[in-house]
């Protein structure tokens, strides 16, 4: 494609994008008066009742008296605490990944025998299909490891003879097989993209059936193989708090609406990691890491609190950073006084910064942590209390980790896929109806006036030969 044509599509966009904000604009005054809830919330930030879900819950708040009275974040899987889950696998110094898995998958916690059956069954379905590496993931490689890894998920249709098959067991193993090769998909893309387009060296790094998934994606992401227990056991957690938080969330929501249309399983995934991919849900944890060395940038001493706290509230004045006024990795829209993913994960991450020598990293983040719902309180007006989430965290993890951040958001599907795939089974089970709610149409009666009588966009004489050049391909 020339550079004369790109210049003028820009043009083109740039004058037409004005004609499609003035044709689309809404009065904002008409959500109120139509009982319509923007984002599915209300003014108070409770979800609209969508659905019916047994496989997690997530509580903020406690009803007494008629009033509702935040309390500290509790989260359940299938009814077990996340407390007590991890607290279980921690006991006995193993992975969780697994156990995690099968009980959203199963609604029910898997007996030892149980368990290495399904362990195995997640090994000998980390295979490729011949050639896929090289013929897919290494085709056009791109920086967004998402969209790579939404391309690689797209095309492993074309391998599934029975890809439109929606039967329950069908779709469970497709979901048993995509769980398991999400690590291979993602990471294998970075490699290809660090290769081709940063000029680094190539290696392919085959997964081990015996291992677990947090200690396979650090075996394949580095050179060398190698991983200390701390690292995998972290990241192994990591993966765990991440696997699954309630149907409303923005993917999962996804993940329902898209299976509600009778669409196969390969589409369906694709759809949620096109939601996940968006800022405003999975990739806040990279903001956190750009945040922190933008304050380290304009802090002389990180270890003065009024440095810190001054630097928090430029943040809120949109005087710093983004300038979006947002304190990264805090708030949520359900939990107020806690996040328990953060609590939990927040134990181990300091384990990991002894080891890795990060213990002054690890207290400015918990400076941060402590200070900013202070600052965020005594400089906005809040409806709920704020608290740090699990994304403040997760970035500092995979730093520690050498984990690259094109790969931050992919380790969040790698773990979240897990509870797509448990509430896209629940649909099928249950529902069998397609989701379709209603818009109120504001849209006025208008009368068709022929070609000749319309009134002509003003578009000056050299921008139109430049127009009609470019649509017959001449150079222009």
């Amino acid at each position: 494609m020339s550079e004369n044509f790109e210049k003028m599509m820009a043009d083109y966009a740039n004058r037409y994008t004005k004609v499609c904000v003035e044709n689309n604009q809404i009065d904002a005054s008409l959500f109120d008066e139509y009982g319509v809830k923007r984002g599915l919330r209300d003014k108070n930030g409770k979800g609209v009742l969508s659905g019916i879900t047994n496989i997690s819950l997530i509580k903020a708040s406690d009803t007494k008296d008629g009033k509702v009275i935040p309390c500290e974040g509790q989260l359940y899987y299938r009814g077990y605490n996340i407390f007590d889950l991890t607290a279980g696998f921690r006991t006995d110094n193993r992975f969780g990944f697994e156990e995690a898995a099968y009980l959203l998958l199963f609604g029910e916690l898997p007996t030892k025998e149980e368990l290495q059956e399904f362990s195995k069954v997640l090994g000998r379905n980390r295979r490729l299909p011949t050639n896929f590496v090289r013929d897919v993931i290494m085709k056009a490689p791109s920086k967004d490891i998402m969209n790579s890894l939404t391309k690689s998920v797209l095309t492993l249709a074309s391998y599934d003879d029975k890809v439109t098959d929606n039967s329950l067991e069908n779709v469970l193993s497709q979901c048993i097989m995509l769980i398991s090769v999400f690590p291979m998909l993602a990471v294998y893309g970075y490699h290809a993209y660090n290769h081709y387009e940063c000029d680094e060296s190539f290696y392919i790094h085959r997964p081990l059936d015996e291992l677990s998934p947090a200690e396979n994606i650090l075996r394949m992401l580095r050179p060398d193989k190698e991983y200390t227990d701390v690292e995998a056991k972290v990241l192994d957690l990591a993966l765990v708090l991440h696997m699954e938080h309630g149907g409303g969330n923005n993917s999962t929501f996804t993940t329902r609406v898209v299976t509600s249309a009778g669409s196969d399983t390969y589409s369906v995934i694709a759809a949620a990691l096109s939601s996940l991919k968006g800022p405003k849900h999975g990739g806040a944890n990279i903001k956190v890491v750009e945040m922190i060395h933008d304050l380290k940038q304009n802090v002389s001493d990180t270890t003065d609190e009024d440095q810190v706290r001054d630097y928090l509230r430029k943040l809120v004045r949109k005087e710093a950073f983004d300038k979006r006024g947002l304190i990264y990795g805090m708030g949520h829209a359900v939990y107020s006084i806690s996040d328990p993913r953060a609590v939990i994960f927040k134990r181990f991450v300091e384990l990991l910064a002894n080891e890795k020598h990060e213990k002054k990293e690890f207290e400015l983040y918990s400076m941060i942590e402590r200070l900013a719902p202070e600052v965020i309180g005594e400089e906005c007006a809040i409806y709920k209390g704020v608290s740090a989430n699990v994304d403040f965290y997760s970035g500092f993890v995979y730093n520690m980790l050498g984990i690259p951040r094109e790969l931050f958001t992919p380790i969040f599907a790698m773990a979240r896929i897990v509870g797509w795939s448990a509430h896209r089974l629940e649909e099928l089970i249950n529902v069998d109806k397609i989701i379709r709610p209603a818009y109120q149409s504001i849209m006025t009666p208008k009368v068709y006036e022929s070609l000749k009588d319309r009134s002509t966009l003003k578009l000056d004489t050299n921008y139109q030969k430049k127009l009609q050049l470019a649509m017959k391909g001449e150079n222009c």
